[in-house]
């Protein structure tokens, strides 16, 4: 079985792979500019889709900073297995791809098998949108080819019967960010979906980041520079965290305090986290894998 390659945090652009689509996504410098053939794409438009999703990714700009993904169909439909045959046949390098509908370990290997031969460097992973699925994230987490995974909150919220807002999908939130950080792997939320509602998109972020998610969908490039902000520290958030370093570092391993707290290991190690995030935008938290 092949090892995981693990997928960025930070912002993930997604957007249909219609004309001009994906230059405007680059433009915009997410994270992860994702194609989408599933929710996107009507079922008799997936194969014009799915050839043209292909299409773009080859002739995408190779020193582009974004890392380019495709959302395909699930692995269980036809427009899934696909999916899967153009882009094995597509020999596409270092491409994500994001699984949809997960509930089984198995599934992402099935993925990674079909895929190995030809579209080697490919992190796969996750989508996780359904109840069946956060019963199982044990199983599904433990597979050795997973390399990130992203809440789906519409299909969570259709399945379920529930609304969309922060006290019912807090358990699923929390589940998925705290299986990610047991695993190593990041972990995204669920992109926020009314355009027009900035403040709305803020404390989504904001509430996403105290979960302990390492990124945040996006379903427009407008949405990104509020999404980097709400997962930036700010600089009162970094200087609390240098004044607890060096307070430990002052104590030399015995208790301290800073800022009217007691300072032990793990204040410390979030502090240093902090520090790090702020320094050069990666998570301490995903680190399993290939990089």
């Amino acid at each position: 079985m092949t090892t995981a390659h693990t997928a960025p945090g930070g912002t993930w652009l997604i957007t249909p792979p219609s004309d001009g689509r994906l230059e405007a996504a680059l433009r915009a410098q997410p994270d992860v500019a994702l194609l989408d053939l599933e929710d996107a794409v009507p079922s008799y438009g997936k194969n014009t889709a799915r050839t043209a999703a292909v299409a773009l990714l080859s002739a995408a700009p190779v020193h582009s900073a974004a890392v380019l993904g495709l959302r395909v169909n699930a692995p269980g439909t036809v427009h899934g297995l696909k999916d899967l045959v153009a882009l094995a046949d597509s020999g596409l390098r270092d491409t994500l791809v994001l699984v949809p509908k997960v509930e089984s370990a198995r599934e992402l290997e099935l993925v990674a098998q079909a895929l190995q031969e030809t579209a080697t460097g490919v992190p796969i992973c996750a989508l996780i949108e359904t109840p069946r699925a956060l019963l199982r994230l044990d199983d599904i987490f433990a597979s050795p080819v997973l390399g990130g995974v992203v809440f789906g909150a519409a299909d969570y919220a259709a399945a379920t019967g529930c609304r969309r807002t922060s006290s019912s999908l807090l358990w699923a939130r929390s589940s998925i960010a705290a299986a990610a950080a047991a695993h190593g792997i990041p972990s995204i939320d669920s992109p926020y979906f009314d355009l027009h509602n900035p403040q709305g998109l803020r404390r989504d972020a904001q509430e996403a980041r105290d979960l302990g998610f390492t990124g945040k969908g996006a379903v427009h490039p407008d949405q990104l520079p509020i999404i980097r902000e709400a997962f930036c520290p700010t600089e009162e958030e970094v200087a609390q965290a240098h004044a607890v370093v060096s307070a430990a570092d002052r104590a030399d391993g015995r208790l301290s305090r800073a800022g009217g707290q007691m300072v032990g290991p793990p204040l410390v190690a979030a502090a240093r986290a902090v520090i790090n995030r702020a320094g050069n935008g990666t998570d301490p938290h995903t680190h399993r894998g290939s990089q």
